[in-house]
């Protein structure tokens, strides 16, 4: 037979000794998500490649929105547009001819650069081992 403990003191102290036990441990776990947010966050911003545009400067812009039509060889890049505005905190104004202009993250954006292609002097070595 089982032996009961109707000490009602003890299994009081037992189990507020349990409660502060469950309180610690729930306070270092709040304290390991906290250290972990922290270094995810500084990796994160270590990583950021910071962009300085400037007004006039030719840009593609990123379109997430692409899903609808799904495929490998479809550029996810939209352009060129121009910068017209730098506002603080990296809020670009660009322009388009067809599409107009509005506002967009910086980290949209990537430099978009010119280059002359001719058909002539382009030449393709297919080779064969």
């Amino acid at each position: 037979m089982k032996l009961l403990n109707f000490d009602l003191r003890a299994a009081g102290e037992k189990r507020l000794l349990q409660l502060h036990e469950m309180e610690e441990f729930r306070h270092n776990a709040y304290e390991n998500a906290r250290i972990y947010k922290e270094r995810t966050k500084a990796w994160h911003d270590k990583h950021i490649l910071k962009h300085e545009f400037q007004v006039g400067q030719k840009v593609l812009l990123y379109n997430s929105r692409l899903r609808l039509f799904l495929g490998k060889l479809r550029s996810h890049w939209s352009g060129p547009f121009i910068v017209s505005r730098v506002f603080p905190y990296g809020a670009i104004e660009v322009t388009h001819e067809t599409k107009g202009t509005f506002k967009v993250n910086g980290q949209r954006l990537k430099p978009y650069f010119e280059e002359e292609f001719s058909k002539e002097n382009t030449c393709f070595v297919f080779s064969c081992f």
